[in-house]
């Protein structure tokens, strides 16, 4: 009786849920595919996978319910991973949770994990079943064993969910190579070049140099078949509602695995129409929308991570609105480009600027900041400013891909180029975030100097992260300084992609050097550490504080000011390998975290990348607390 009775209570929350979002999801499925059978069937599974999802589940979704603004606050920190990488299998990260616990993390991002042929994996985002694992890492039952130990021990888990294409090996693409006509039409299929010509005029090209154009031709069937990135990622047709509905039921089916967040990868790109760009139309918004309202009704607690690789003023319509919101995180990606631009140049003003415009959107808007990713860095830079500064597209691309190989600018960086096209002269760069700051070059040289300037500029830069509107995510092995790793030169699957000089696997051996900290692993974790301890502290780091950048009077120092209920902390970063003096036209008397100095505000000295934490002290008055420090 008490189990009815349960079920019953349930199934009244989700009918509730349903009943709260029912008209507009059916108005805009109605819209976009007027299929009233094909909406009955979306409901009737809606509450199929509510049903099967777990009782643990379904109470952290009514926790987060409680708080919307969970995600807001400043206790999240993020790390990305391979799992193979980090640690073999998914049962080896399962093994490592007390690592990352370590790191101070509690929210990881496993890189692709899902079904993928060998060899035409783009990295693991050519998914070929969307509910098996791949063997080599596990199966579904070793990924619910680790999003459960995760969130025993308060870690939330990330995934990749690919909307825009599936693998040529998926089963529904089998089928229509047979010429199956119900699989060739949840695809893009023609028997002539006529309407793929029209395509390629409007549609710019992903990968040009790589994977040139956006359809490629099946000679065994004699059609073309639209592939945006890669000849075996064949896009998604979401003009048939058969195709949403059924990518609708596997996000459902991994959300009820234990993924509290899930990355929607390339979604600018999942709809097409003939005459435009095929990016960032408005049917995009529609889908991303239903799908928000999709996880409001069965799985609340999961968020929508959008992956949009745009400049501020295209990213921020993927949050929609507040009455009717899409994704509840997007990337900060123009940022992480500027930041990199900045330490070549030693000249903070693009960087100012583009922060200008991230603090200026809503406070309800989450951004996740990252130092480095899993992907090339592509210099899409604000070059209508920078030309107003001097400087040109094509040549300032080229001085930052010289500088961070360490050919130009006084560089100590070390990488290698990705996508280099010989025509354009346009190129990306790969390396991890250490190899970038000078560790590898001062390793390599047993340069003690130079280490201890290189470490300074990494921490300077995990510092100066922190301070930013939004969620930190860290890269693995950036805790320790992982270097570039170049034995992916003689392996055949890997040797043609520069990317995988920053996906090289985890140093357990110099992980063991986390506590020691004379190494330079137990530097950079033990001053992460102490970041990440004062980030969490501070309630002033809410990603919903005001924050604002400074002019300091220094090109190469950044000001980066943060309030909360009356507190304020402002944050000093010297982009240069000299010491820099800013002025700061402030009053008060302040204190800085790492430290415990008391500071005024007016000319501070700063060393070779150097950087401050400085906590206004509470003042005396009616509203006011006790002074102290943390």
């Amino acid at each position: 009786m008490g189990r009815k009775q349960n079920k019953d209570v349930s199934l009244q929350v989700y009918r509730e849920r349903l009943k709260r979002h029912h008209d507009e999801l059916r108005w805009l499925y109605m819209e976009l595919y007027d299929n009233g059978d094909m909406f009955a069937e979306l409901c009737d599974n809606l509450e199929r996978f509510y049903l099967e999802r777990g009782r643990a589940l379904k109470d952290t979704d009514l926790e987060r319910e409680a708080a919307p603004g969970w995600y807001r606050q400043n206790d999240l920190l993020g790390m990305m991973l391979y799992i193979d990488n980090f640690a073999g299998t998914m049962k080896g990260v399962e093994s490592r949770l007390d690592y990352i616990g370590q790191c101070q993390v509690n929210y990881i991002h496993l890189m692709p994990f899902l079904d993928t042929p060998p060899g035409r994996s783009d990295g693991g985002y050519a998914v070929s079943d969307f509910r098996k694992v791949q063997e080599r890492l596990g199966s579904m039952k070793d990924l619910e064993s680790l999003t459960a130990a995760c969130h025993e021990k308060g870690i939330r888990v990330c995934m990749d969910f690919v909307m825009n294409h599936t693998s040529e090996e998926h089963q529904w693409a089998r089928r229509a190579r047979q010429g199956e006509g119900e699989y060739m039409s949840r695809y893009f299929f023609y028997d002539s070049y006529d309407i793929p010509s029209q395509y390629e005029r409007t549609v710019p090209q992903v990968f040009p140099t790589t994977a040139p154009g956006n359809f490629t031709y099946l000679a065994d069937i004699g059609h073309y078949v639209m592939t945006s990135f890669y000849p075996y990622q064949w896009d998604l047709n979401y003009g048939n509602p058969r195709v949403f509905n059924e990518m609708m039921y596997n996000f459902l089916y991994l959300a009820n695995r234990g993924i509290d967040i899930m990355r929607i990868d390339a979604v600018p790109y999942i709809w097409k129409e003939l005459h435009t760009s095929c990016r960032n139309l408005p049917r995009v918004h529609t889908i991303v929308r239903m799908m928000r309202m999709i996880a409001e009704i069965v799985c609340p607690g999961v968020l929508l991570l959008g992956e949009v690789v745009m400049e501020p003023e295209k990213v921020a319509p993927y949050f929609g609105t507040v009455e009717k919101p899409e994704c509840h995180m997007l990337y900060n990606v123009t940022t992480m480009a500027t930041t990199w631009h900045t330490v070549a140049t030693r000249d903070t003003g693009l960087l100012k600027r583009q922060l200008d415009i991230v603090n200026s959107l809503p406070k309800d808007y989450v951004f996740l900041n990252y130092l480095r990713c899993h992907d090339d860095i592509g210099w899409g830079l604000d070059y209508a400013t920078l030309r107003k500064e001097g400087f040109q597209e094509r040549s300032h691309k080229q001085y930052l891909n010289d500088y961070f190989q360490g050919l130009a600018g006084g560089s100590c960086s070390r990488g290698e180029l990705y996508n280099a096209d010989p025509v354009t002269g346009d190129a990306r760069f790969c390396g991890t975030t250490a190899s970038m700051c000078g560790i590898e070059k001062a390793g390599f040289e047993q340069d003690r100097e130079g280490m201890e300037r290189a470490v300074q500029l990494d921490v300077m830069l995990h510092a100066y992260m922190f301070m930013l509107s939004g969620i930190p995510v860290l890269y693995s092995g950036d805790e320790l300084g992982q270097v570039n790793d170049y034995s992916y030169k003689i392996d055949p699957g890997k040797a043609a992609d520069s990317r995988y000089i920053h996906r090289g696997p985890m140093d357990w051996e110099r992980a063991g050097n986390i506590a020691d900290p004379d190494t330079v692993e137990g530097k950079l974790f033990g001053r992460l550490r102490r970041l990440e301890e004062i980030r969490r502290a501070e309630k002033v780091f809410v990603s919903y504080a005001d924050c604002r950048a400074v002019d300091t009077g220094d090109p190469a120092v950044l000001c980066i000011e943060r309030r909360f209920e009356g507190e304020r902390l402002i944050g000093l970063f010297n982009f240069s390998e000299y010491g820099k003096t800013a002025w700061i036209h402030e009053t008060g008397e302040y204190v800085e975290l790492l430290s415990g100095m008391e500071m005024k505000p007016g000319q501070v000295e700063m060393p070779a990348y150097g950087f401050f934490y400085m906590k206004e002290k509470y003042k005396k008055g009616k509203n006011a607390g006790p002074e102290g420090t943390i």
